[in-house]
């Protein structure tokens, strides 16, 4: 029987990944990470004009998603169900990080009745494993799995700070976007601030990701002193000034971080 011969796609992933990637399992997991708040709905044309691939791919890619119960059609658009949720359940309950720390915020946020959350590094982005709040929603309040960026939030820039010099320079290596005024775009810059924040063992945001809110953040390293994430503290600029999350916050944290060490893998 004649070898199948691979597509153009496939060839170019070989080429950058190697023989072993199977590109049909990716186009399958970049179609699931197309949905979200602005895409809640997908017809076949959308996923062959976003991935750019052909429409006949796209049809298989979905079939196969709708047969193994990831997406459920409806017309001629699909949407994603519950079953996608299995991946997060999955993480949750056999990561280490995400069941210690979730116990460990809610600590923090009943000692200081504000928002915590825990959160790990995802390439450039930070990705909350955690959370706890008081009864009143704020802003503040991110959703387990809530990304955020990393150059200019308190637990990202913590994050970077746990990095080797090298794999914080590639991070930095693109400029990134302006979120406000006061969000900090030059790369050297960044690069200054996240050594600053490494030495003294905590970093504060002021105002960069999102007008009137400031957050306070430290790192949480394992027992072989690898920072695996960070916990923080998130408020409305009128809630509290920089000096009291420096004196209130910053202990409440560093206690709880310390605590985490002896757990955390």
């Amino acid at each position: 029987m004649p070898r199948a011969t691979r597509s153009q796609e496939e060839e170019e992933s070989v080429q950058a990944f190697g023989p072993d990637f199977l590109e049909g399992t990716a186009r399958s997991l970049r179609i699931l990470n197309l949905f979200g708040p602005e895409l809640q709905r997908m017809t076949m044309s959308d996923a062959a004009n976003r991935l750019q691939i052909s429409r006949a791919t796209a049809r298989r890619t979905l079939f196969t998603l709708v047969q193994l119960g990831y997406l459920r059609a409806e017309g001629n658009s699909f949407v994603l169900t519950p079953r996608v949720l299995s991946f997060a359940s999955a993480f949750l309950s056999s990561d280490t990080v995400a069941t210690v720390m979730q116990p460990l915020v809610q600590t923090v946020s009943d000692k200081l009745n504000h928002a915590s959350a825990a959160g790990v590094l995802d390439g450039d982005c930070v990705v909350m494993v955690a959370r706890a709040s008081p009864s009143r929603a704020t802003t503040a309040d991110m959703r387990i799995g809530y990304r955020l960026p990393s150059y200019c939030t308190s637990v990202g820039r913590v994050l970077l700070g746990g990095l080797s010099d090298a794999e914080l320079d590639k991070i930095l290596d693109t400029p990134p976007a302006r979120l406000t005024a006061r969000t900090i775009v030059d790369p050297a810059v960044l690069r200054t601030r996240v050594i600053a924040d490494r030495k003294k063992g905590f970093s504060i945001v002021d105002q960069e990701a999102e007008e009137g809110f400031r957050s306070i953040a430290v790192p949480v390293a394992n027992r072989q002193n690898r920072v695996v994430c960070a916990v923080h503290v998130g408020v409305h600029t009128g809630q509290a000034s920089i000096g009291q999350m420096i004196d209130e916050f910053l202990p409440v944290l560093k206690d709880i971080a310390a605590e985490a060490q002896t757990m955390v893998i």
